[in-house]
């Protein structure tokens, strides 16, 4: 029994490894991303390669090793709607929410409510139940939030829309998670993220066409300034730590989770703050560290009797 116990506790220690490291890659994701809207890169442009070259990676490693599954007709609806619900939606939410937004900290700080809006699908979708600790914890983040993005000072003009972009996404996220854990009964990882990425780059395709091409110039595109961010961003936060996370959805649950999520402004703030990329100065550290334990607060549920 007590190895049996041991081989468990491992196991869960190392689902928590590598939650906190698709975290932390995802955490470099907003500085990667927001070099290159620097270099006014297009959105449809550098969203639509990383994803492309994703699923590329994706299916040259499930084809050496053997692991491709084909989808089944009835699997069809969940793929699609897993797709548009990220890459498609939630991407396109993001970047264009840090660009308007102007700062990675804010941006990471919004994605970071994903939690909060699973609890209201919960509510609204599956009858969950909720208690005085949740809603202290959702009022928490709230408030946790509005310090980091006050303290920023000026705000861009179009910051509110930024906002509003990012909550998309992270309504997008919600849905993402929720076709993720359905599907992970009878799909690898890296099968489910293969798809997701594919189909997410076909949707895509019309939009860099239309608008990524704009003002195409191969010598600034192929510099290694533009190529490494998005290399990073395809081979590291995608590939790398979709695949890890689908892992942890099918470990934990969708809820459990969500949790992570909360830790994603942390890493962001902590890198962009060694970089140089944004000062952060008490009252920031103080939003980080408020909505913090205000998501960790909104998962609570305690222990039944049962449990």
């Amino acid at each position: 029994m007590s190895h049996i116990s041991k081989d468990k506790s491992q196991s869960k220690t190392l689902v928590y490894v590598v939650s906190m490291f698709s975290i932390i890659l995802w955490g470099m994701s907003y500085i990667w991303t927001d070099v290159l809207i620097a270099h006014d890169i297009p959105i449809f442009y550098f969203v639509f390669v990383r994803i492309l070259m994703a699923g590329f990676i994706l299916f040259l490693f499930n084809a050496a090793s053997g692991k491709i599954q084909s989808i089944k007709k009835k699997d069809w609806p969940k793929f699609l709607l897993l797709a548009l619900c990220e890459p498609f939606i939630y991407f396109l939410c993001e970047t264009y929410g840090l660009k308007l937004t102007g700062s990675p900290t804010i941006s990471a700080m919004v994605i970071a409510t994903i939690p909060i809006f699973s609890i209201g699908a919960g509510i609204l979708f599956f009858k969950e139940k909720i208690n005085l600790l949740n809603i202290a914890g959702i009022l928490l983040s709230l408030v946790g939030i509005v310090l980091v993005a006050m303290a920023k000072g000026e705000l861009g003009e179009h910051f509110i829309i930024g906002i509003m972009f990012l909550l998309v996404a992270v309504i997008a996220e919600v849905g993402h998670a929720s076709f993720t854990k359905s599907l992970s009964g009878n799909y690898s990882a890296q099968v489910i993220v293969m798809y997701q990425f594919l189909i997410g780059s076909i949707y895509l395709f019309p939009l860099f066409i239309w608008k990524g091409l704009d003002g195409f110039n191969k010598e600034v595109y192929f510099s290694p300034e533009v190529s490494y961010p998005i290399i990073c961003l395809a081979v590291l936060c995608s590939s790398l730590a979709f695949s890890l996370w689908v892992s942890t959805i099918k470990s934990l649950g969708v809820a459990k989770s969500s949790i992570f999520s909360a830790l994603i402004p942390v890493a962001a703030a902590l890198i962009a703050w060694i970089l140089g990329h944004e000062y952060l100065n008490l009252r920031q550290w103080g939003g980080i560290a408020l909505s913090t334990v205000g998501v960790i607060l909104s998962q609570y549920s305690g222990k039944s009797k049962k449990q």
